[in-house]
């Protein structure tokens, strides 16, 4: 009896340790699953990472602090210097509005400059402090192109963006996402506190939704003593060289802060807003217009949130995408989708003849080739060919990063983007950790296996 009871605490300790071992490994299943579901997410958000920087506020603290560390405020023009530091100080947190929402030292900045500029007197309006106090400050020259800033996760990046609109319409967002969309009628493509830019879409083709620019309207704001507020305005075979004031340039015609430039009489034209830092091409190809934009980030981001229908920064809505699995023919398993717009004879071209067409003009078949097939399939005008090719070479142009000029489809629905490396990387992770996962939960099932053996003797 003495020997059989003293046995039955040996005969429990195997289950029991087998238990713990259950419980460590069910926390470990547990832990990565969570993690997986974390980069899941990831994947499934990181093509809205793109516009998303770290506050700056931080920067803008350090300026001022440059700016006003060697003032003496027995001096007769301390007043006049320390207001033009606050005044830099509120057009930097200025600038950063939209990235630091949310951060309470970028709130608290902005309510002691207002108290500091009360206390001294200082107008908001009027000259402001040099980033580099030795050199002169030209407030009509953007020098953010200056700094190149670094991505969240350590990678360099330019401080400019790229947007393009062409064809019947295909949409390049500053987020490098590639949309085929409707959009016919009158759309934004950028609406923020520096520039206003509206193009209006009509349809091509009776019986197709495909649409086509036929005119573009661009508004430059005002901005301090460089320009006065200019509008441009083009349209089908109207691509003028000034704008509707009849002036060719604003602000003071030696600096040519804001200037157009003819480069294809009725047919090709360039803006250069210096002091924004940014450029837009407008081409007349055909009937119809194509656009290419380079702005810097910072000044993209200044908008307020009533302003957020802008193609450029969110792309098309939902509603008014060309689902490009139905519609462009993408490649999958090296073929051509199957496409409706093939059961169009008006259009003149089929799959094969429009292949060999654009195949003249761009060699490499990336987004542009596929848009220029699918261009010629929807309406049967050449003329569309020759803007995809300008388009791409818009893009070399402009675009702030070359490896990123080329962007090549993938099947399924939705814009394709710039994420291609970060996504296969996330997705091989997530591979590693689901095989992880199955040996953890092998390794459970035996060991519960093994409790209930230990418990059925």
């Amino acid at each position: 009896m003495g020997s059989a009871a003293s046995s039955r605490p040996s005969r429990a300790e195997p289950p029991l340790a087998a238990l713990r071992q259950l419980l460590a490994a069910l926390g470990l299943l547990l832990l990565l699953l969570l993690l997986l579901l974390l980069l899941l997410l990831l994947l499934l958000g990181e093509g809205d990472c793109q516009l998303l920087t770290s506050c700056g506020i931080h920067k803008c603290t350090t300026d001022f602090v440059s700016f006003t560390s060697h003032l003496n405020a027995a001096l007769e023009d301390f007043d006049l210097e320390f207001c033009k530091a606050l005044r830099a100080y509120s057009v930097c947190t200025y600038r950063n509005s939209k990235v630091c929402r949310g951060n309470l030292v970028y709130h608290s900045a902005v309510l002691g400059i207002d108290d500091l500029m009360t206390q001294r007197n200082c107008t908001k309006d009027g000259p402001t402090s040099s980033t580099n106090p030795e050199m002169t400050h030209d407030p009509c020259n953007y020098s953010g192109h200056t700094e190149v800033k670094e991505h969240q996760w350590g990678e360099k990046t330019s401080p400019f963006l790229f947007c393009g609109l062409f064809g019947d319409p295909h949409l390049r967002t500053f987020k490098d996402h590639f949309q085929t969309c409707k959009v016919e009628g009158a759309w934004p493509l950028i609406d923020n506190n520096y520039l206003s830019v509206q193009v209006t879409n009509v349809l091509v083709v009776p019986g197709s939704s495909a649409t086509a620019t036929n005119k573009i309207t661009i508004i430059f704001k005002s901005y301090q003593d460089c320009t006065d507020q200019k509008v441009y305005q083009a349209m089908t075979d109207d691509l003028p060289a000034a704008f509707v004031d009849g002036t060719t340039s604003g602000g003071d015609g030696n600096t040519r802060s804001l200037h157009i430039v003819e480069k294809v009489s009725g047919k090709y034209i360039e803006m250069h807003a210096r002091y924004i830092g940014t450029t837009v091409y407008i081409r007349q190809l055909g009937h119809y217009l194509t656009l290419a934009i380079r702005m810097p980030q910072e000044l993209v981001m200044a908008y307020k949130e009533s302003q957020d229908l802008q193609l450029c920064v969110n792309g098309c809505p939902s509603s008014e995408l060309i689902d490009q699995s139905v519609h462009l023919p993408l490649p999958v398993m090296g073929e051509l989708l199957p496409w409706g717009a093939v059961s169009h004879p008006q259009s003149g071209y089929t799959l094969e003849t429009a292949t060999t067409k654009c195949h003249e003009k761009i060699l490499m078949k990336d987004i542009y080739f596929y848009s220029c097939v699918f261009d010629l399939l929807t309406t049967g005008d050449a003329n569309f060919t020759a803007a995809a090719h300008s388009a791409l070479q818009d893009v070399e142009a402009l675009h702030p990063s070359k490896e990123y000029w080329r962007i090549f489809p993938r099947s399924g629905g939705g814009g394709v983007g710039r994420d291609s490396k970060f996504s296969v990387s996330l997705g091989l992770l997530c591979l590693i950790l689901v095989e992880y996962l199955y040996d953890v939960f092998l390794d459970c099932n035996k060991i519960l296996k093994y409790i209930l053996s230990q418990y059925i003797e």
